[in-house]
């Protein structure tokens, strides 16, 4: 009972159907049951109009009761005629009145007609109750079928224009629902009901505050890193000038680590403003860009880096694919997977760029043999500056949160998995990119 009157609480359309089936059956009882009393009063005055015609007949034709009754049939009531005084089938009192009589006679019911004759004298004509009210019965049974049969394929049809009615609500949830997190474009209400209208007014006010809001924090992130990079750029400069100054080994060593967070610093200013960048709403590309000459640019920047720790990187795939797609957003997406494959490779490991096209969508994969990224981690790798626990590299955390960003932005799926399936080691990112994107 209480899972009931939750569910009648939470469900507007659950509570609407239920009401509205409630009237109809209320309605259709009444009239089920008016319909029934009238059809079974009409029957039985069917059945006294019987009575009548039987006596207006004897009277006419000046016939003397028969000596058997009429009808005589188990399914039709049999009709008794018999003078008053004289005796008969039935114990009748002569000094019955005239007209219509309800008697009950030696424990049966008859339905009696009395009426005097020209000839003077008064004749009876009776018929069992019992079996003219199972008559009055079947008939009005009869009248009331159609409510018996309307009134369930009534009730379908109600749940049903209830459930249309409210599936503009229901489209409206599911738009909402498979939106990606950045698009926050008003919702079309051109097609919704008057009264539900209102709620994606509401809805689309909202969704502009969370627009203004999104837009002024990566306006405070770009802005922030652009006011840093300058005191920063004053710092890397200062600190050249001083490793030109001779100074203690100790001295050398601090130095050479202020340094390296200078440089830190400066890298995590380009991630931000790179994660600002990916957030914002890109332009539409004029014309198609090739994947493979994307892949071929971000190696050229980042051999060095691999070459340093004796990483062998290299494009498996010879087969080139073109994108609708803007050229920064692919190279965003490639360097910051490459970028974060050289960092957790071990030195002398392996990196292999891959592209394929499969079910109309083209597969851009960045495979490596490093540490891989364990399952149980795999849902929170995508947010702003985590990095996995346990590990030793230095970075902002912030690769694959741009990546992302940029993915969700042109309609791209990520997944994460392992190199090497069997002994659950290497990362391999695989990002899904529609043709049509």
């Amino acid at each position: 009972m209480d899972g009931f009157k939750k569910r009648l609480n939470a469900s507007l359309q659950f509570k609407l159907s239920l009401m509205l089936s409630l009237a109809i059956l209320l309605v259709a009882v009444v009239a089920g049951v008016f319909s029934f009393m009238s059809a079974f009063d009409e029957a039985q005055e069917l059945q006294d109009d019987e009575l009548r015609q039987v006596a207006q007949l004897m009277d006419r034709q000046s016939l003397l009761p028969p000596a058997t009754d009429f009808h005589a049939d188990e399914e039709v009531p049999r009709v008794v005629v018999q003078r008053l005084g004289d005796g008969g089938p039935l114990a009748l009192p002569a000094s019955l009145a005239e007209g219509m009589h309800t008697l009950v006679l030696d424990g049966e019911t008859y339905r009696v007609l009395v009426r005097t004759r020209a000839s003077g004298d008064r004749i009876a004509v009776a018929q069992e109750s019992d079996l003219r009210d199972e008559i009055a019965r079947e008939g009005a049974l009869r009248t009331v079928m159609p409510f018996l049969i309307l009134v369930p394929v009534l009730l379908l049809i109600v749940a049903d224009l209830v459930r249309k009615m409210f599936r503009p609500m229901v489209a409206l949830a599911q738009e909402i629902d498979l939106r990606a997190g950045q698009d926050l474009h008003p919702v079309d209400n051109s097609r919704l009901p008057a009264e539900v209208r209102p709620f994606a007014v509401a809805i689309n006010r909202l969704l502009a505050r969370v627009e203004q809001a999104m837009e002024g924090q990566r306006r405070f992130v770009a802005d922030a890193a652009h006011e840093l990079r300058s005191p920063l750029a004053a710092l890397s400069l200062q600190a050249e000038r001083l490793a030109q100054v001779d100074m203690s080994e100790v001295a050398q060593e601090r130095l050479a680590m202020l340094r390296r967070g200078i440089a830190r610093g400066s890298s995590l200013l380009d991630q931000l403003l790179s994660l600002a960048r990916a957030q914002q709403a890109g332009e539409t590309p004029d014309s198609t860009f090739s994947v493979l000459a994307v892949y071929r640019r971000v190696l050229e920047d980042l051999m060095p880096l691999a070459e340093a720790k004796g990483i062998d990187i290299g494009l498996e795939s010879s087969r080139d694919i073109h994108l609708w797609v803007s050229e920064v957003d692919l190279l965003a997406i490639v360097r910051n997977l490459v970028d974060n494959a050289i960092r957790y490779t071990p030195e002398g490991g392996r990196i292999d760029l891959s592209l394929d096209m499969v079910d109309g969508a083209a597969l851009l994969r960045v495979q490596d043999n490093g540490p891989g990224i364990p399952t149980s981690e795999r849902g929170r790798v995508f947010d702003a500056f985590y990095r996995v626990l346990g590990s030793d590299q230095i970075g902002s955390g912030l690769g694959l949160s741009i990546v992302q960003a940029i993915a969700q932005r042109i309609g791209a799926d990520i997944q994460l998995g392992f190199s090497d399936d069997l002994n659950q080691i290497g990362l391999s990112v695989t990002v899904r990119i529609p043709m049509d994107a």
